[in-house]
């Protein structure tokens, strides 16, 4: 067994980036850029009213002035003179600041009769005035690569003036169930079969993470089967389920090694998710992973989600994790690290308070389904008392 903080770097020295594409500014949202967005000008072009009022010198309109009204600068609707001594020009929100002019006398604090307009409290010089630039400027860089797109980063790149985006190309994961035991959610079960859950779930946790997960037919307990499925071609990688322990129907290596498969390693010193393979078909990366439902999903967030990341440009650290503390005693580990499925709840201290189910079994799928986070033991963590500090990661964060 190797330690998993090792399995997950050599899974990561394998991965690279997928290429660029340029996709429409509406579908790139929770995509990540493979190049930045530079703003393409100006934001606001001009100076630009900050409110409803009148442009106007300072100097004039203190309080109790009287002042002329020579005309209106719409949004849209630039005023195509000057603002001279004594006089005030309509503005409203967005309006370009007329030259002559240095503040906004915002219309609540003004009163218009006609073209005449009483100052009813004064204002100071460039009160009001968004100035030239102010939100960002032609040729600035707005987004950089490898940031992953939300809502407001679309609006931001629509301001610049961007129609379009280039963007990492969604990594495409073929998903490919193992097992004469297994039928497809709605099929008919085989003599003591089960519903197959992880082909699913894990095309969901890919979904999540900005790839496409496509679910390849289930191959049975057959060499020959295994090899042709697996050998489709066309994917950024190879996710495989069940069939990677040392069983007589585990198969997968040995069907995969038909074709020139190449092992990296087998087998990471954690749990759930001890057999677990990783290698290289030809120029596509296979990830082997166990069959047992909690063991697959842990196995992803572990080790899928960072290549993913890596794919896509981003950093590619291991999940996120959280301080918590530990709700009840947790004794003493043994050689491999755990990750105790739980529940999240704050505690009367403000502090996070983790609590691990009372069963761990790596076939639990309802466990994991009410699980928050999985509380994180190193290898041969000594006993832990309630209260203790335990780092957790966070499921929802992940889309898991």
């Amino acid at each position: 067994m190797i330690p998993l903080e090792d399995a997950r770097q050599r899974i990561l020295a394998a991965i690279r980036p997928t290429g660029p594409e340029t996709v429409p500014l509406g579908g790139g949202w929770n995509r990540v850029l493979a190049r930045p967005v530079v703003a393409r000008l100006t934001q606001p072009p001009a100076d630009v009213s900050a409110m409803d009022g009148y442009a106007v010198r300072a100097a004039d309109a203190v309080t109790g002035a009287t002042l002329t009204i020579t005309g209106a600068a719409p949004a849209g609707h630039p005023f195509a003179g000057e603002v001279g001594a004594g006089e005030a020009v309509r503005i409203f929100t967005g309006g370009f600041v007329p030259a002559g002019a240095d503040a906004i006398l915002i219309q609540e604090n003004a009163k218009a009769e006609g073209p005449r307009l009483t100052v009813t409290e004064g204002v100071a010089a460039g009160r009001w005035i968004r100035r030239r630039g102010l939100d960002f400027a032609e040729g600035g860089e707005l987004l950089p690569a490898g940031r992953r797109l939300t809502a407001r980063d679309i609006g931001l790149a629509a301001a610049a003036n961007h129609p379009w985006l280039t963007v990492h190309r969604r990594p495409r994961i073929a998903i490919l169930a193992t097992g004469d035991e297994i039928a497809l959610p709605g099929e008919p079960l085989p003599p003591g079969g089960i519903v197959s859950s992880n082909a699913h779930a894990l095309a969901a946790v890919i979904a999540s993470a900005g790839g496409e997960g496509c679910i390849l037919p289930i191959a049975p307990d057959d060499a020959g089967s295994i090899a042709e499925l697996a050998g489709s071609g066309g994917y950024d990688l190879l996710v495989t389920t069940g069939g990677a322990s040392v069983g007589e129907h585990d198969l997968v290596q040995k069907a995969l090694g038909q074709d020139g498969f190449a092992l990296d390693f087998w087998k990471i010193a954690m749990r759930p998710g001890k057999p677990l393979i990783w290698g290289r078909l030809g120029a596509m990366p296979v990830l082997g992973l166990p069959g047992n439902p909690v063991s697959a999903l842990v196995c992803a967030v572990v080790f899928l989600l960072p290549a993913l990341a890596r794919m896509q440009g981003l950093p590619d650290a291991g999940p996120r994790t959280v301080p918590a503390i530990a709700g009840v005693d947790l004794p003493e580990n043994d050689q491999r690290a755990d990750h105790l499925r739980a529940t999240l709840a704050p505690g009367a201290d403000g502090r996070l308070v983790a609590t691990p189910a009372n069963r761990q079994d790596s076939s639990m799928l309802a466990v994991l389904a009410s699980a928050d986070g999985l509380i994180l033991r190193a290898p041969f963590a000594p006993a832990l008392p309630k209260g203790e500090a335990v780092e957790v990661i966070p499921l929802a964060a992940l889309g898991v």
